[in-house]
């Protein structure tokens, strides 16, 4: 218990402190956009890239994009049911059902590596690609049927120019061909990619601003995406025989609070962004404490 709170403890203290420097005025919002864009396009393909190489892969981790598809969907389509019995407007619809399907596998990613290390994010790489694929395709036109332009199709450039799937890819590549990177190479990754964890917890904390509006459909969302997220993970994992750190892996990720897309696509599709920003506060808020709960159960 000791060590796990000394490997966890930080993760946390690092979200409170982005959202101290919020409230002190020393940074705002925005300067959480320029963090996660440094992270997303620099910091993460070179963390990606050095795990992927140095983790020994199992043929277990072929499953894990379908199964984080396989989740996605399943919690569509229970949304999607449980939506035609609530009434709400159409752009809040929208919200309701992006939000129940996006994972947040981003805010507990400081979480999972805290705790496994390289094993750890090769695993939530692998299992984010899936994840991934489905928000920048799917998810997104499902955000786009319920706004302005319901014509709308699916937009591959946008899942095709993401940086970390590039550094996943080649870290495969340079494992399949079984080459060495040398003692410098790896010293530069270590470097660009350490950063990660600070920029990530630190930007949620500056993300961090909830208001208690929809309660009621915030509860069913959160039900969905976590709840029913959790449950499905564990019966994939029991199914399909995981056990170890690798089932505590896809379980947390298929748990993972809801996502910040929900937010991004809530604003270009002019879906209800104050709905979407309630839900992925509070969401993010009840992960930084049930996440770290979770890992240690498990």
């Amino acid at each position: 218990m000791e060590e796990f709170i000394i490997k966890i403890a930080p993760v946390v203290i690092i979200f409170f402190l982005g959202f101290a420097c919020k409230q002190w005025r020393l940074f705002t919002h925005d300067d959480g956009d320029l963090l996660l864009k440094i992270v997303f396009n620099v910091t993460l393909p070179a963390m990606v890239f050095r795990a992927v190489t140095q983790v020994e892969l199992s043929w277990q981790f072929v499953w894990l994009p379908f199964i984080a598809m396989f989740v996605v969907m399943a919690v569509y389509a229970a949304s999607l049911l449980v939506a035609r019995h609530i009434p709400m407007s159409r752009p809040t619809r929208g919200v309701f059902l992006v939000g129940s399907m996006i994972m947040n596998t981003g805010a507990i990613l400081p979480f999972i590596i805290a705790k496994y290390g390289s094993y750890g994010l090769a695993v939530y790489t692998i299992f984010d690609f899936g994840n991934v694929l489905l928000i920048f395709t799917f998810v997104y036109y499902v955000a786009m049927k319920h706004g302005e332009n319901a014509t709308a199709r699916i937009n591959w450039k946008k899942f095709l120019r993401l940086p970390p799937i590039y550094g996943l890819l080649a870290g495969l590549l340079v494992k399949a061909l079984n080459l060495s990177i040398p003692a410098i190479g790896q010293s530069i990754l270590e470097g660009i990619g350490t950063p990660t964890v600070f920029l990530v917890m630190f930007a949620l904390g500056l993300y961090f601003h909830p208001r208690m509006q929809n309660a009621g459909r915030m509860a069913v969302v959160f039900a969905l995406r976590m709840g029913l997220g959790l449950a499905l993970g564990t019966a994939i994992t029991t199914l399909l025989h995981l056990d170890g750190s690798l089932r505590t892996l896809v379980i947390v990720c298929s748990g993972a609070p809801v996502g910040y897309n929900t937010v991004v696509f809530a604003s270009m599709e002019k879906l209800d962004k104050d709905f979407a920003a309630s839900l992925v506060s509070i969401s993010l808020f009840m992960g930084m404490i049930y996440v770290p709960l979770l890992m240690f159960i498990l």
